[in-house]
């Protein structure tokens, strides 16, 4: 029995919990991410949000930004086209995403480490959703290259 304890101990050290960041836009997502919280959905706590006014501030820049700082994937998330609260910043998000991405790739990273979804103000249950499928990729995936952290233990 208490071999079995120490296996189990052991295995859940080494398991890979994934840093993950999202850039949720005020007016939809970060609205559908407190909504999945205020109807305790049950859902993934493995990242952190960054509330922007809208995704289309969100550049290139501000996602490098967050794999430099140890994050293992990216997520990107907006209003549906016609929703957007400033007209066409999802739009814009779209064009700023496809200039991640490039870079994203040049770096020699999995394209599947960055990704922009749409959830509205009331997709909670789509926003826990998304949120446990993409830890669920990340963490398949594994640490990110670019994250050089010492592992201690």
């Amino acid at each position: 029995m208490a071999v079995r304890t120490q296996q189990a101990k052991k295995k859940t050290k080494k398991e890979f919990i994934p840093n993950i960041v999202v850039f949720a836009c005020n007016w939809c997502s970060y609205a559908g991410a407190d909504n999945a919280g205020t109807n305790r959905m049950q859902h993934s706590p493995h990242f952190r949000v960054i509330r922007t006014m809208c995704s289309g501030r969100v550049t290139p820049g501000f996602v490098l930004k967050a794999f430099k700082l140890g994050a293992d994937g990216v997520l990107v998330s907006g209003c549906h086209f016609g929703d957007c609260h400033y007209i066409f910043g999802n739009y814009k998000a779209v064009e700023q995403f496809e200039k991640t991405k490039g870079l994203v790739k040049t770096l020699g990273l999995d394209l599947k480490r960055v990704r922009l979804e749409w959830v509205s103000a009331a997709e909670g249950v789509r926003w826990a959703n998304l949120i446990d499928e993409f830890v669920g990729q990340i963490a398949e995936l594994g640490p990110s290259p670019l994250n050089h952290k010492p592992k201690y233990g």
